[in-house]
């Protein structure tokens, strides 16, 4: 993760301001995903999602904008959107997707405490057969 954010800062001057304040929110909201494992080990869903985002989805974005001519990245192209309006675009994709997976692990845990509650209820209550 410190390798992209890196990465960010290096290519800021060559990213609109608007795709740099969105990446670092993807990073942010991948990072809290990962806090998450302190508590809780993250369940395969997550792990393949935090890899894909980091190692591919993300880099593969900002790889795929640093290598366009930096005097046509201003100019519509066929769907009538700039290079640089789509960069933004795909970035606030990938930051919905990774927003989406924060609140899934969220839910998870707080999923994973209430089956606990219910075990400990089970477990530790009077039974109804207890006379």
């Amino acid at each position: 993760m410190f390798e992209r954010v890196g990465e960010i800062n290096q290519n800021a001057g060559k990213l609109p301001v608007e795709a740099v304040v969105v990446a670092k929110r993807v990073l942010d909201a991948v990072r809290e995903v990962v806090e998450t494992a302190t508590d809780r080990e993250l369940d395969i869903h997550a792990v393949v999602s935090v890899r894909g985002i980091l190692e591919d989805y993300l880099p593969t974005t900002l790889h795929a904008y640093l290598a366009l001519d930096p005097g046509s990245v201003n100019t519509p192209r066929g769907s009538g959107r700039t290079p640089a309006q789509s960069v933004v675009e795909q970035l606030e994709t990938l930051w919905e997707s990774a927003s989406d997976l924060l609140e899934a692990t969220r839910a998870h845990d707080a999923d994973a405490l209430l089956s606990q509650g219910s075990f400990l209820r089970t477990k530790f209550s009077r039974s109804d057969l207890d006379l």
